[in-house]
């Protein structure tokens, strides 16, 4: 529900109404306005009439939002929200354009080391890491742990890259508080609500990937999970959902990436790596998600795919990724 507060009201009025909304178990939140107070009521309103609202003089309208999503879309939000990565480190979203480079699995500080110097040069603003790998087989390689972390942190430390790694559940969260830029969500996880709710209590970024099963809806009620709050910020990624599709490992879904945009203020990026399953395809879908209008991109690099631990069919190498850059710079130049 979004309420539109009346010229002649006083600040004081203003306080009381949010204090009586308070009262009901309801989060009044400001909404960015060129010249009206506006508030967006969050929470359980269905017993709220807007009709006895209107009886109270400091507000001028209230209109019903219909969007089971509320803090993600922009009703609450119309303009698109620019999001700093980690202090004194780059923007992505309104026009600021990231990618997120690196390896599927933290394998060695050789590895990564040389993987975060490569993508650095090449113009990524953020280094990808798995330090914990969800795998559908117990058997496979499942991640170097909080060894991993470590090696992340010697890569931030030599590279000034930040750093964005994956987080399995919450029993990690004060280390990757502490420690890691961007705490990455992914897929199987992107309805874990309490891990949710608890990632939105401590203000870092949050990288939420698209489950492989889930409609654009559902991820938008996961993003408001985590903004609930009113700490944290949240990036979408769409990074390939299940289909009848064999030919690829995922059915990467372009068309989410304006339908988002159209819904939600908030950065949306693209992984055509998981999308796509094969390294072949990351480079033409990586530049068919910036034609979309993807806010960014989160790409696997490896120095030897043939030799990865995690993913090395979908890994590209520094060289490719060098080139894939210069031609989002072009594309990107081609669009304004």
């Amino acid at each position: 529900m979004i309420v539109v507060i009346s010229d002649s009201a006083t600040d004081a009025q203003v306080e009381q109404f949010v204090k009586n909304m308070e009262a009901l178990g309801l989060s009044a939140k400001m909404i960015q306005g060129e010249a009206k107070r506006v508030f967006g009521l969050v929470g359980d309103t269905a017993s709220l009439e807007a009709e006895s609202l209107m009886r109270n003089d400091a507000i001028e309208k209230v209109m019903k939002v219909s969007a089971p999503y509320k803090l993600s879309g922009r009703s609450f939000h119309p303009e698109d929200t620019r999001l700093q990565l980690y202090k004194d480190g780059p923007y992505i979203g309104d026009g600021d354009f990231a990618v997120f480079a690196g390896p599927c699995s933290v394998e060695s500080e050789e590895q990564i080391l040389s993987i975060a110097q490569d993508v650095k040069r090449s113009g990524a603003a953020m280094l990808r890491g798995g330090a914990f790998k969800p795998r559908t087989s117990p058997y496979a390689f499942q991640g170097l742990g909080l060894d991993g972390l470590e090696l992340l942190e010697i890569a931030r430390q030599k590279t000034g890259l930040g750093i964005v790694t994956e987080i399995m559940g919450p029993e990690y969260l004060s280390v990757f508080e502490k420690d890691v830029d961007v705490i990455q969500v992914g897929a199987r996880n992107m309805q874990n609500f309490s891990l949710l709710r608890e990632l939105g209590r401590i203000g870092k970024p949050v990288l939420l990937k698209r489950g492989l099963s889930n409609t654009i809806d559902e991820l938008l009620m996961a993003a408001d999970y985590v903004l609930k709050d009113g700490k944290a910020s949240v990036i979408l990624c769409e990074r390939g959902i299940r289909t009848f599709e064999t030919a690829t490992r995922n059915t990467l879904d372009i068309s989410a990436v304006p339908v988002l945009k159209k819904r939600s203020h908030l950065p949306v990026i693209v992984d055509p790596s998981h999308g796509t399953g094969y390294w072949d395809l990351v480079y033409p879908m990586a530049l068919a998600a910036v034609a979309a209008g993807a806010d960014g991109l989160i790409i696997e690099v490896h120095n030897q795919p043939a030799l990865a631990l995690c993913d090395g069919q979908q890994s590209i190498t520094p060289a490719l990724f060098d080139g894939l850059m210069g031609r989002i710079v072009k594309l990107r130049e081609a669009l304004q």
